[in-house]
């Protein structure tokens, strides 16, 4: 996974990121196939894991999903934690600020969302939308970006020494693959819902984008929180990267379960 992870304090070029990689799997039907099942046994062992957090009830794991429109973060959602209790799983996902939320810092709404302990959150784009689309739009400046990128390392800090572990994936898809998802949602009647005018206006800014994803996974990439790029051309192969990596974070925090009441002696109990 070392591959996938952004250094603390690295510049990252993007370009240098094959969004259509595949690790040791190639890209065959076989291969595929046991990527899938590899995905599985992640996915069931996340599920495991998850009710080890949820019944110690001593810390939290915050996911958070950043893309271009169509990289899969639903997908991704939708896939790789059907394992987990939704009991104990939280996915928010942020849209334009309401009128409260713009009276406050651009943090404010995002610390209310963060996941209490024994928790999994996930955000389904996030507090970095702040000094990516209003960057790009220009509804921000340079030096003002820079401003967030600090306040967002220093926020991310507070909630790890807090017991919330964090990880933070870029799903990186090509230009050409966006366009056959976009053509996908244009020409699948299932897929109707999905489509949005504004994300073909948006794609006229793709390299503008990759700029600002640029700057800000290397200004916001830390030790206590680091960014992984996934190659997300292949849902497959972006799952089984996801999946593998939510379990390492899980498995880094050494969950246990709780000691059985000492006042109860099990061995001798019984229900009538």
């Amino acid at each position: 996974m070392k591959k996938y992870q952004v250094k603390a304090d690295s510049q990252v070029t993007l370009s240098k990121f094959d969004p259509d990689d595949t690790g040791n799997f190639k890209k065959t039907a076989n291969d595929k196939e046991k990527a899938k099942a590899l995905t599985k046994s992640h996915i069931e062992k996340m599920g495991q894991l998850q009710e080890r957090l949820y019944a110690s009830g001593k810390c939290s794991l915050l996911i958070i999903l950043q893309g271009m429109d169509t990289s899969g973060k639903d997908g991704t959602i939708k896939n790789v934690m059907s394992g987990i209790n939704p009991q104990g799983c939280q996915v928010v996902t942020f849209k334009t600020p309401s009128e409260q939320e713009l009276k406050h810092d651009f943090l404010w709404r995002v610390h209310y969302s963060a996941p209490a302990k024994g928790h999994i959150g996930i955000f389904n784009r996030s507090h970095y939308e702040d000094v990516l689309i209003t960057r790009v739009h220009g509804k921000i400046s340079n030096k003002v970006a820079k401003q967030r990128f600090d306040q967002i390392n220093e926020f991310e800090e507070m909630l790890s020494e807090n017991g919330t572990a964090i990880v933070k994936f870029f799903l990186h898809i090509s230009k050409d693959e966006q366009k056959r998802r976009l053509e996908e949602r244009i020409h699948d009647p299932e897929k109707y819902w999905k489509f949005n005018a504004g994300d073909i206006e948006e794609r006229k800014f793709w390299q503008d984008y990759m700029e600002a994803f640029e700057d800000m996974i290397s200004a916001t990439s830390t030790e206590q929180s680091p960014w992984f790029v996934i190659p997300a051309n292949r849902n497959w192969y972006r799952n089984l990267l996801v999946a593998q990596i939510v379990v390492n974070a899980l498995e880094y925090m050494k969950l246990k379960m709780p000691s059985a009441p000492s006042d109860i002696d099990f061995a001798t109990l019984k229900i009538e």
